[in-house]
């Protein structure tokens, strides 16, 4: 182990680069930059590529090419910069190309505050694209765990075949903390295989498993990738029983497979009344919190959220079942706290919503477990 006073964004780079990343295309925006800045240092001296891109619609189509050309890619924005992405992240959907997002929350909408931190993009990450289709995002809440996620968001891009987003805000990408990285060398990451030969490849199978191996452009394995309904080689189709079949896997390739897509961190205290879910920066106060109400024979219980979708809903309706109140605490107007809602009940759940760029403090979450 080595370690490390480390800021988050440089983890994240850090991350990407023990996962295998060898491409990244990006565009600098406050709070993200430093992303790019450590992987235009880092990816020269493992052989990868760097570039700047014009905007950031350029970037999300570059890491596209670069994944399918072979390459672990990614990209790292903020606000303005996310939203422009949105039509090229569907086609990553669509066409199932592996690539990583990071998104690096500031406070908006439009320009906004850019040095400030918000959690007011959780909804965009799951419905800011068209259409109907499954995602991946997790959240860390603390430097290591920004490493460790950016290896996961890797791996799970890999073997599931889609666009992983990972959502941090402000204060994890600015803040520092002592790490300890382990040897790149001893983690454990997941690569591309095809077995079938180049005349039996169908790129989109429905057959072969939920997500289908992905080729490499340039091995000799030839197919048409369109953001169009396509069939199983990837060609433009209209017809239903194809169409539907492709939704269909999609979804199941999510949904058969939670158990590992859906990352909690569970701090349950028998006897409790009152549990807390939250996630990223906001779930940092929530330890505390929970700590100091604990110190006053208070019982609380604590669910971090590490995945945010597919979002939990087996481990909060869990809590749920076993708690008279659900406290959750974030830095929006109450954007996840619908979910839970959704699950347990309005009557259930207390929101603690803070949408100025200012943290929530631990205080103001016990000051709700106190009431």
């Amino acid at each position: 182990m080595t370690i490390k006073l480390m800021q988050g964004n440089e983890a994240i780079g850090m991350g990407a680069i023990a996962a295998g990343c060898r491409f990244f295309a990006g565009y600098p925006i406050t709070p993200s930059t430093e992303v790019a800045e450590i992987l235009s240092r880092e990816l020269p001296k493992v052989g990868g590529k760097f570039i700047q891109m014009e905007d950031e619609i350029a970037s999300m189509a570059a890491i596209i090419g670069g994944s399918i050309g072979g390459l672990k890619s990614m990209t790292a924005t903020s606000g303005p910069g996310f939203s422009l992405m949105q039509e090229n992240l569907g086609y990553a959907a669509m066409t199932e190309v592996p690539c990583v997002v990071v998104n690096v929350q500031r406070l908006g909408p439009s320009t906004g505050q850019p040095t400030t931190a918000s959690q007011g993009d959780v909804m965009q990450t799951r419905w800011g694209t068209h259409g109907d289709h499954p995602i991946i995002v997790l959240s860390p809440t603390s430097v290591r765990q920004a490493f460790d996620l950016t290896v996961t968001a890797f791996n799970l891009s890999e073997k599931f075949r889609t666009p992983v987003i990972l959502l941090t805000e402000e204060t994890i990408g600015h803040m520092r903390e002592a790490v300890d990285l382990p040897p790149f060398d001893t983690l454990q990451t997941v690569e591309r295989r095809v077995t079938d030969s180049p005349q039996d490849y169908k790129p989109y199978s429905n057959t072969n498993g939920d997500a289908p191996p992905m080729a490499s452009f340039g091995q000799g394995y030839r197919y048409h990738i369109t953001g169009l309904f396509h069939d199983e080689f990837g060609f433009p189709t209209q017809r239903l029983d194809e169409i539907e079949l492709w939704l269909e896997r999609i979804h199941r390739k999510m949904d058969n497979h939670l158990d590992e897509i859906v990352l909690t961190e569970a701090n349950p205290q028998p006897g409790a009344r009152i549990g807390i879910v939250s996630y990223g920066a906001s779930a940092r106060s929530a330890r505390h919190a929970v700590k100091l109400a604990r110190q006053k024979g208070i019982h609380v219980s604590l669910l971090v959220l590490l995945t945010i979708w597919p979002f939990a809903e087996a481990q909060v309706e869990a809590l749920g079942a076993q708690v008279d109140r659900l406290i959750v605490p974030e830095m929006n107007q109450g954007q996840i706290a619908l979910e839970v809602e959704r699950l347990v009940g309005r009557h259930k759940v207390t929101r603690i919503s803070l949408a100025n760029g200012e943290m929530i403090t631990p205080q103001m979450i016990l000051a709700a477990i106190e009431a």
